[in-house]
């Protein structure tokens, strides 16, 4: 007989590459806006799951001096204006848990804006179609820090040890395993498995379809 899954207190969901596959369209972003600044483009993934305003305030590059909220508006317009690809699995976990009784936060270092457009446009989601959101405005310091994982559980009301947290990025599994989240999924859309478990994953998968098996049958 197959043991059934250990309860979950809550999902606690990073965005960018976990959910939906931005990372084409952030990296396309970047490689357009220093091009335009004449800036040879850095090793990007310096950004995966950070908020990039700790980045141009705290790593060298052709940005240091200038003012990284300023860095970063020029980056954002250089985005390209389309819907990011939903992960395989993304929208039935969350409805599902939700469905289930099981609460679902996204936190993330990404800003307000891009959270509503992402669960509406990319996951065919309403604007406030989780139970919780914390974003980079949220915490005064992002990802690795545990923050942002903390306030969630706080706010949710949930114990972070009975918890699950799916990220893409060293940076996030970090953050999650320093909040007290003791399973963290990584999924391999922008690091490969021996990174992510590397940095602390305690299962890695291409997508999110194998969480599903983790919500009460």
């Amino acid at each position: 007989m197959t043991a059934a899954p250990q309860p979950v207190s809550g999902f606690l969901l990073d965005l960018d590459g976990t959910l939906v596959d931005s990372e084409p369209l952030h990296r396309a972003g970047y490689e357009s806006y220093f091009a335009h600044r004449g800036w040879d483009v850095p090793d990007l993934s310096v950004f995966t799951g950070r908020r990039a305003e700790d980045v141009f305030a705290t790593e060298p590059g052709p940005w240091a001096g200038l003012d990284p909220a300023e860095v970063l508006a020029g980056v954002l317009a250089h985005v390209p204006d389309e819907a990011a690809r939903p992960v395989p699995g993304a929208r039935d976990l969350v409805v599902a848990a939700r469905a289930g009784g099981v609460p679902v936060a996204i936190v993330t270092s990404a800003r307000p804006a891009w959270v509503r457009r992402s669960l509406v446009e990319s996951l065919d989601l309403p604007a406030d179609g989780v139970d919780l959101v914390v974003t980079a405005e949220d915490v005064a310091d992002g990802k690795p820090h545990p923050a942002g994982f903390a306030l969630a559980c706080e706010r949710l009301g949930i114990d972070p040890a009975a918890a699950v947290a799916a990220e893409d990025s060293p940076a996030g599994v970090h953050a999650a395993t320093g909040a007290g989240v003791r399973r963290v999924h990584g999924i391999a859309t922008t690091h490969p498995e021996a990174v992510l478990v590397g940095a602390g994953a305690t299962a890695v998968h291409d997508d999110l379809r194998p969480l599903l098996g983790l919500l009460p049958r």
